[in-house]
């Protein structure tokens, strides 16, 4: 077994809001994968006293330890679990009811050696690769059926779109979202390696549309994850006109992880 991950503010001066972990079984016969993309809040009160990297890393430090000790939990389960053990640690301190309460995308992935498990909540990706070299994504693209205007500005996506039916979900303070995450399983036979974006690192596909998904496998098994957010980061400074980057942030916080089992 074989595992890379890289990560890259931004901007420097700003904290990192990914987070990505993985763990490895004393028996080598299994592991996880979590990768957390933080959601920036705009300039204003959140109703949380705490950092979005703070929330990340309570999280993703939850679903590590309950994704590798119980497996017993489906990863529905660990999710829900963990975003009631996150929100219990500052209940008594923030208002967990505010929309933009700090809240993550989620990407969870075990494995043993019968079977592969994945979830994935909101727009990070997680990308599953054949013994013949099929690459099969995992996406969870609500966000991309939304009706027109539904993001057209911060209020707008708050009030018609975040954490609503109908539109969108990721991990806040609501431990029921899990049960809002794409889920499923593949013979452990059928996946030789699997990797992890958040979309940051995924803009090479899904932004730029330099190559499909089997082409950013491939990119990440050559150059290694920090070679495709070198790419990314190259093809964000040409894009001085905007033609690509219509909205959002010129440069996002990349995290990347490949496994190969």
């Amino acid at each position: 077994m074989r595992i890379q991950l890289a990560t890259e503010p931004g901007r420097p001066e700003h904290p990192n809001e990914d987070w990505a972990s993985t763990a490895v079984p004393a028996s080598g016969l299994g592991g996880v994968l979590v990768l957390l993309d933080g959601v920036t809040p705009p300039p204003g009160d959140d109703g949380c006293v705490h950092s979005v990297p703070w929330f990340t890393a309570r999280l993703g430090g939850s679903l590590v330890e309950l994704s590798a000790s119980r497996r017993d939990l489906t990863l529905t389960e660990v999710l829900a679990a963990s975003i009631r053990r996150t929100a219990d640690a500052h209940r008594s301190s923030c208002d967990l009811s505010h929309v933009r309460t700090p809240q993550a995308t989620v990407v969870l992935a075990r494995w043993d050696a019968e079977r592969v498990e994945h979830l994935v909540l909101s727009d990070s990706v997680l990308l599953l690769e054949g013994p013949d070299g099929t690459v099969c994504p995992v996406l969870d693209d609500r966000l991309d059926r939304l009706p027109p205007g539904s993001l057209a500005s911060e209020a707008v996506t708050d009030a018609r779109a975040r954490n609503k039916e109908g539109g969108f979900f990721t991990a806040a303070a609501d431990p029921d979202v899990a049960s809002r995450a794409v889920t499923g399983e593949t013979p452990r036979a059928g996946v030789r390696a699997l990797a992890a974006l958040t979309d940051g690192a995924s803009r090479w596909t899904e932004t730029f549309d330099e190559g499909d998904w089997t082409a950013a496998f491939g990119l990440l098994r050559e150059e290694g994850p920090q070679g495709l957010i070198d790419r990314v980061r190259k093809l964000e400074r040409a894009d001085t006109d905007r033609a690509f980057l219509r909205r959002g942030k010129r440069h996002d916080d990349a995290t990347a992880v490949l496994a190969e089992l």
